[in-house]
Parts: C-alpha cells; sequence; structure tokens
C-alpha cells in the first residue's frame, strides 16, 4: 500500500533533504527511521527538495511498504525513531495515483529576516539577518511586478535542473513586525533557489540599493546573472504544500509566528 505523511524538521543541522554520501540528509534520517517501524527498507517521495540549512513545517512524503501498521503506529514508531530535529506530525493510508510531488497543486514558503543592527543570537540559523533599515513598503511594491505567470530564469539556480523555467507565482506579500520582516510567497512550483532569489533583490529593493521597478527588469532579463545576491537560506521555511482534495491529505495550518 501506499503511505503519505507530513513532516516538520529544523535544516539547522542538515545538508539539506537529499540523501548525500558522508552527509547528514533529512531523507536519511526518515528512511532509517520509517524502515525501523516498517521492519524492511522503505524508501521516501519528497514533495519539494530543501537545501542546507532550509526548515519545513509540513513536508509531504510518500512511501510504498507491504507493512501492516495504522496511522498512528507510523506517526509514533517513527518520532521515536527520529532524531530531535524531525518529527513525523501525521500519516494515512492513500491512492496508489497519489504522488507527493507530482499530485501537488501549490506550495507556500516565508522567509524571515531579522532588521536590526546587532546580528541574531539565539535565533542564529531560524532568520536571515540584514542591519541596513529594511523599507517593507518598497520590497512590496517590487513583489507586485513578479506576480503571475512568468518565466522566472532570473531567478532560479544556475544548475536548476528544470526543463520549464515558467512558474506561477500566486501570492508575494511582505510585511513588517517590529524588527522582523516576512515574506510569503505562494506559488504552483518553485525553481531552484527561486525563493531565495527572490528574497535577495527584495532585499536589495528594500534597502535602498534599487528602486522597486528593478523587479521587473530583473524578471524580464531572464538571465541569472542580472538577480543579484541569492539570500541565505537562514530563515526559509517551507509552510505548506496543497492538493486536490480526493487525496485527503490534511491542510495543518502551520505558521512560523513571529518571535
Amino acid at each position: 500500500m501506499r503511505i503519505a505523511a507530513i513532516l516538520e524538521y529544523d535544516g539547522l543541522n542538515f545538508s539539506g533533504w537529499q540523501r548525500q554520501k558522508g552527509a547528514r540528509s533529512v531523507q536519511q534520517c526518515v528512511e532509517a527511521a520509517l524502515s525501523k517501524v516498517a521492519n524492511e527498507p522503505i524508501a521516501v517521495t519528497v514533495a519539494g527538495r530543501t537545501d542546507a540549512g532550509v526548515h519545513a513545517l509540513a513536508q509531504v512524503i510518500h512511501f510504498d511498504t507491504s507493512a501492516a501498521r495504522g496511522d498512528h503506529s507510523w506517526v509514533r514508531g517513527a518520532v521515536s525513531n527520529l532524531p530531535d530535529d524531525v518529527a513525523l506530525l501525521w500519516a494515512g493510508e492513500v491512492d496508489a495515483d497519489f504522488h507527493a510531488r507530482f499530485s501537488a497543486t501549490g506550495r507556500r514558503y516565508h522567509y524571515v529576516i531579522l532588521n536590526r543592527l546587532i546580528r541574531p543570537t539565539y535565533l542564529r540559523g531560524r532568520v536571515s539577518w540584514e542591519y541596513r533599515p529594511l523599507d517593507a513598503a518598497a520590497m512590496q511594491q517590487g513583489a507586485k511586478h513578479l506576480i503571475g505567470t512568468h518565466d522566472f530564469s532570473s531567478f532560479r539556480a544556475t544548475e536548476c535542473q528544470a526543463k520549464n523555467p515558467v512558474r506561477e507565482l500566486r501570492g508575494l506579500e511582505v510585511e513588517r513586525y517590529g524588527e522582523f520582516v516576512r515574506i510569503r510567497i505562494y506559488a504552483n512550483a518553485f525553481l531552484q533557489h527561486m525563493v531565495r532569489n527572490i528574497a535577495g533583490v527584495l532585499m536589495s529593493i528594500g534597502a535602498g540599493e534599487r528602486k522597486p521597478g528593478w523587479a521587473k527588469e530583473v524578471l524580464e532579463a531572464r538571465d541569472r546573472t542580472q538577480g543579484g545576491v541569492t539570500a541565505p537560506p537562514d530563515g526559509l521555511y517551507l509552510t505548506d504544500i496543497e492538493y486536490p482534495e480526493q487525496h485527503k491529505i490534511p491542510r495543518l495550518s502551520r505558521d512560523i509566528g513571529l518571535w
């Protein structure tokens, strides 16, 4: 049978989602824990591979198994075998045609910036940091140029392997909460480093290096070299993945909150 599950993890001490030789990965930890519960080797498919240092509040996976376990048994068993920085929040049987990646219809990320003169301490690795004052209103003006269906070649990593650079950016909001600036971004799917590259452009606008219209210029250039600095992974959170109702994947309404 095919099982879907929702994961939460702190990416600070991981090399990223994907299994890598000689490096600690989320995938390796999750597969090892589920294999113990199933008493057989388990290989998982993920909705979206996150980079080193990126966090997830509602990552979705699926796996096939011959082991008969109740939904709660998968959750309790996995959590007891996972390290402290990973947790399995939900598990349930799904139809054989469900695919964690290809069945998804939307994804949401939050990018959190601590905007003050002094670097973070207890939030190190969990927020990005910008010492220059950021104008959130200017960042929002720039963000409006990116909404819609576009070729996002200027916002993809140079090593991105996606065959098609066109994505539908459905929402992009910049909000200030005291010392924090949060970027909320929603799309049908994302290219490699797309969120971090968008954040980098908006931060340059917010710091006064560029005018809001620069975001449109970068987009229309379709050239990564025109896109400025990639924002660090610190402060990036995968918060939600959407699926058609027929798959019955729960929406956990996850939110990072603000400290």
